[in-house]
């Protein structure tokens, strides 16, 4: 009997952790809320709005400070975990999640809204890079993990997708605030089960946690992050060329800092394996061209086709159900074909569906939108599952957590930029339309704004004025909506191309660990 034989048959059993598949439910469950949380403000806004009357910063600020501190906070709550233990750092991530839900609910100012939701970030910052690296430690068995991240993949895709819908749900039926309350139930099945279901797991010797490299990353990711959604509400400014300059000089100097400390806070060595770097590359570039798109499309379904939210919501859920199949079967494809070959394909086929929405305009009918959403979630599913496999394969196991946090500040800085930048070249085209002559100037600036605002708007306006107005509008922003989604489709094949060269002889592990 051979040494590979020996490996697989007689060390199995002793590696499969009963209760494993009942302890990763829970652990994805908790990145599907997170996932949701980050999308499910978008549909409450209006009403938040009408309710707490924030300025329009506030109102931006709202939105945004729940990605910037998740960003900002990952490596350093990856590393944490890696020291203090990331069943201990998951659990208490857990209470403060639900705990500070509430806070979101009942809050009566916008300043109170903007600190809940920039709390609410930290704790979803514990909770992202914990629940990948507890499945690195749950299951050994490298098939059996390739199966566990893609479930874990899926929920992540999933909650993106499911947050418009159960949003839109809950507020045709309840207030605003119950789109926060949702968490509760879920953390407390979380923190029950996990208790006794999860393994404690950690980096044996660690090394002291370094607070002046905390800082710097998130001072680094904030005044990057900060920078282009500046860049992307207001043009080339002096805040956003001043929050650039601080965010690049911080994380120079955090990458620096890693290379000399004896134990640092994320291992540069890490991005010396070609296979890591290149996984880490195409998560990034993936979601910036997808995640600008899907935001977009959520306003085109409601304010241009006229469909309410849980009717917008369902219309965009062909791309989770994509996402989910995809992520299934990702690890069954790279092993038979090979990895470069499926995150090639995935993102390939994701640049030619954005390719198809370039032809997009105000009466598309519903069987294009739909099977374009579909082939974006199957291409997605199979890249994002297939690099978060390489990331965490490629490094040691007592650095999972580290390597996940990479992973995911990837996902959240691509998310950023993706809205940022697809989001301004929107904006700027939007903003260029004529408007009717005889629309008042208060009128038409508060159209220009936003295609929300034109509608609200029009409402002041005699009945010809206000559909010549919301017309110009709705065809201003289709524009715009093509152009970006041509921006998307030309980095997504790059990436395309970026990946199969990146990845070559990379595979994903067959042996079982001991």
């Amino acid at each position: 009997m051979t040494v590979s034989t020996l490996k697989t048959t007689g060390h199995t059993e002793g590696v499969r952790r009963p209760g494993r598949w009942l302890a990763l439910s829970v652990l994805v469950l908790a990145v599907l809320l997170v996932a949701v949380d980050a999308t499910v403000l978008g549909l409450a806004t209006p009403f938040l709005s009408e309710d707490l009357e924030p300025s329009g910063t506030q109102l931006l600020w709202i939105g945004d400070v729940y990605s910037f501190v998740i960003a900002g906070l990952l490596v350093s709550m990856g590393s944490l975990g890696d020291r203090i233990g990331r069943k201990k750092l998951l659990l208490i991530g857990a209470t403060a999640f639900g705990a500070v839900s509430v806070l979101n609910a009942y809050a009566t100012s916008p300043e109170m809204m903007i600190v809940a939701r920039a709390l609410l970030g930290v704790a979803g910052a514990t909770l992202m890079p914990s629940t990948l690296a507890l499945i690195r430690n749950l299951f050994h068995d490298p098939r059996e993990r390739s199966l566990a991240i893609g479930i874990w993949g899926a929920m992540a895709s999933a909650g993106a997708a499911v947050g418009p819908v159960v949003g839109g749900f809950l507020l045709e039926h309840f207030w605003w605030g119950s789109v926060f309350l949702i968490n509760l139930p879920v953390m407390a099945v979380l923190v029950l089960v996990g208790i006794k279901l999860i393994p404690e797991s950690k980096n044996p010797n660690p090394g002291p946690w370094d607070m002046p490299s905390v800082g710097l990353s998130l001072i680094g990711m904030i005044g990057i992050v900060y920078a282009i959604k500046e860049l992307a509400s207001h043009g080339p400014s002096l805040d956003a060329g001043a929050a650039a300059l601080l965010g690049v000089a911080a994380l120079t100097w955090f990458v620096r800092r890693q290379l000399t400390l004896p134990a640092p806070l994320l291992d540069m060595r890490l991005f010396r394996h070609r296979g890591f770097s290149g996984a880490v590359l195409a998560d990034l570039l993936t979601i910036l061209g997808l995640s600008g798109l899907v935001f977009f499309l959520s306003q085109f379904f409601q304010l241009v086709q006229g469909r309410q939210p849980l009717e917008a919501g369902l219309a965009e859920l062909p791309a989770a159900v994509g996402a989910v199949t995809a992520g299934l079967i990702a690890g069954l494809v790279a092993r038979r074909f090979s990895v470069r070959s499926v995150v090639a394909g995935g993102l390939a086929a994701v640049g030619l569906s954005l390719a198809v929405l370039t032809t997009l305009d105000q009466h598309t009918g519903y069987p294009l939108l739909g099977a374009a959403l579909l082939v974006v979630g199957v291409g997605a599913g199979f890249a994002f599952t297939v690099t978060a496999d390489v990331i965490l394969s490629s490094v040691p196991k007592d650095q999972a957590g580290s390597a996940s946090a990479v992973s995911e500040t990837a996902y959240e800085l691509g998310a950023a930029l993706g809205i940022a930048v697809l989001g301004s070249i929107v904006t700027g085209v939007y903003r260029g339309f004529a408007t009717p002559a005889d629309v008042p100037s208060d009128v038409a600036s508060a159209a220009h704004e936003s295609l929300g605002g034109a509608v609200e708007a029009s409402g002041a306006l005699a009945p010809e004025t206000a559909t010549a107005l919301v017309s110009a509008a709705q065809e201003a922003f289709v524009d715009g909506l093509r152009i970006a989604a041509g921006v998307g489709a030309a980095v997504l094949l790059a990436t395309a191309v970026a990946a199969w060269f990146l990845l070559k002889g990379q595979r994903l592990e067959d042996g079982v660990e001991h």
